[in-house]
């Protein structure tokens, strides 16, 4: 993890004539950028330099630098929504269910390290409310599957503490505590995090859930 915001090579200029740049080639230098430079500091010169284009070829992709904010953190989002759709589908236990959803959360912050940042542990779509809107439309569609296997425990008088309100809260924060701390302190001697997350989540439920 250590490498988590290191700098990569900037990109040639790329010559006129290579066709149109991937949007996802801009969004992954965005990201970075965003997260160490911040809002202020990434600047559409900053991001057009890291991939080898104008100012103008940008452009002609985003329309400003909140678009491309965005947009990384819509695809984080709907990303994480839509692997909680997808365990939700399944016909498993209620308990699994949270268990597999706790799990996929700390996976998905570690595998996208800089745009859970932006997400979770930043507010850079603070100034306004209309950005915020789509984000918080997502997240509340991510937590509501996740809660909603918690009532189901609590609907089979399953919890030893707690209620359908402050059991998933306590969960959630547990995890984005482990992955916030993992990404901001890489220098620290985490232990594996698969081992690590196994014995929080598990130690959770077991401490949570009768079974």
């Amino acid at each position: 993890m250590s490498d988590i915001l290191s700098k990569p090579l900037k990109s040639a200029r790329k010559p006129k004539g290579d066709g149109h740049l991937r949007r996802a080639e801009i969004l992954r230098a965005a990201e970075r950028i965003f997260v160490v430079e911040g809002y202020e500091g990434a600047t559409i010169r900053k991001i057009a330099d890291e991939v080898g284009v104008s100012s103008t070829c940008l452009y002609m992709h985003f329309r400003d630098k909140d678009q491309i904010l965005l947009e990384i953190c819509t695809a984080a989002m709907e990303e994480l929504l839509s692997i909680n759709t997808e365990i939700t589908a399944r016909p498993i236990d209620p308990v699994e269910r949270v268990r597999m959803m706790l799990n996929a959360y700390i996976d998905f912050a570690l595998k996208h390290p800089n745009a859970y940042r932006l997400v979770f542990c930043s507010s850079p779509l603070a100034a306004s409310m209309q950005k915020q809107e789509v984000t918080l439309d997502l997240g509340d569609q991510c937590y509501q599957r996740f809660s909603g296997a918690v009532r189901e425990i609590s609907a089979q008088a399953r919890l030893k503490i707690g209620d359908p309100r402050t059991v998933p809260q306590a969960l959630w924060a547990a995890c984005h505590g482990l992955v916030a701390l993992m990404l901001t302190k890489p220098q620290f001697d985490w232990a594996d995090p698969s081992e690590l997350s196994k014995v929080m989540v598990d130690g959770l439920l077991f401490g949570l859930i009768a079974d």
